[in-house]
């Protein structure tokens, strides 16, 4: 393996930002080549544990002769956020220039596979160049793995539509419990960026045998040794079914029983209707009927009449909820993929 650490340089004299990119070479040039980055929301720690594990793994397969496909590996992929610290808590996720969603802005391709970078007009370039320069390293990859975490959660992925059911060996591998599928986007986020390279690159040929994907690794707080183990061993077998890493029994594993892969479409995002300390009666996993008590709001401690109930709109999985314990008026609350398509449907992203 060989580690490059590139500058971004920093928008005032004097700042600039390492970017560590390690590189391993595979034997076979048609074999599958592959991209994982990790932390661009840069609070987001599962996914950042995992590579921990994952990277000795394949400096193994390196070393042994087993590696087929090359791999560019960014474990920190947003040392911008890393940096960005407010009163002793890490602020991660939104960029403190812009305020913008750090997933959210990539130069997504033109259709001969060009992005425009223009340093001189944009206010902020060193994060337009991150942005630019993590797509570049993915670029020509078919394999595109971009690691995250939600705040409370089970293991889930972002999909686009046009690679389902074919990537479910990957939601197989990593003993995932539900998928998302999406089929347009709107907020120029990773990985719809890189799936328009994908398509600029494959062209006429399709995009069989493509990955890219959002990997949702549980919570923010499940960040622990065993469940980072057993990620990185879900990527590695998946790995080895793509043929990137040789293997002599690649036999796919199962999805889940309980597995719910729906379209985006299907998802219900609970806003609070109070402000106040939420009281769960719901837990990532659970399976709720129409009108469940999911959680109440206390708003008036004591009082009666004082906390406000919050009711699931339809049948569905509870994928996700809001890990702090007090919430504004009109915060997310909880994600739920409904039995039917929801009334608010959302195209692009879900929440900011």
């Amino acid at each position: 393996m060989k580690t490059e650490i590139e500058t971004i340089r920093g928008d005032t004299p004097g700042l600039s930002y390492e970017l560590i990119v390690h590189r391993l070479t595979g034997s076979d040039p048609n074999a599958p080549r592959v991209y994982i980055q990790s932390a661009l929301h840069a609070d987001e720690r599962p996914g950042v544990a995992a590579m921990h594990f994952l990277i000795p793994m394949l400096e193994h397969a390196e070393k042994d002769g087993r590696l087929r496909g090359s791999l560019t590996l960014v474990p920190h992929a947003n040392p911008i956020g890393a940096a960005q610290h407010l009163f002793g808590t890490h602020m991660g996720r939104f960029s403190g220039a812009t305020r913008v969603n750090f997933n959210r802005d990539f130069p997504v391709p033109g259709p001969d596979g060009s992005r425009v970078l223009d340093e001189a007009s944009s206010p902020t370039f060193s994060e337009r160049r991150l942005k630019s320069r993590l797509l570049e390293l993915a670029d020509g990859c078919p394999i595109v793995l971009d690691l995250h975490c939600d705040d409370e959660g089970v293991q889930y992925l972002y999909i686009p539509e046009v690679l389902w059911p074919e990537m479910a060996d990957l939601a197989a591998c990593l003993e995932a419990q539900a998928a998302l599928l999406w089929d347009q986007g709107s907020d120029c986020a990773f990985e719809e960026a890189a799936l328009e390279q994908m398509r600029a690159k494959a062209g006429n040929a399709g995009l069989s045998g493509h990955c890219v994907t959002t990997v949702e690794l549980r919570g923010q707080a499940d960040v622990d040794a065993a469940s980072a183990r057993r990620d990185a061993e879900g990527l590695y077998r998946f790995l080895q079914l793509r043929g990137v890493i040789s293997t002599e029994d690649a036999q796919a594993p199962e999805l889940r029983s309980d597995f719910v892969g729906k379209p985006i479409r299907h998802v219900d995002m609970i806003h609070a209707p109070a402000a106040g300390t939420i009281l769960y009666h719901a837990r990532p996993g659970d399976t709720v009927e129409a009108g469940a008590l999911i959680a109440e709001i206390v708003v008036d401690p004591g009082v009666r009449d004082g906390t406000v109930e919050v009711h699931a709109p339809q049948a569905g999985y509870v994928l996700t909820r809001r890990s702090r314990r007090f919430i504004r008026m009109g915060d997310d609350l909880f994600k739920i993929i409904g039995e039917a398509p929801s009334v608010d449907a959302y195209a692009g992203a879900l929440e900011d």
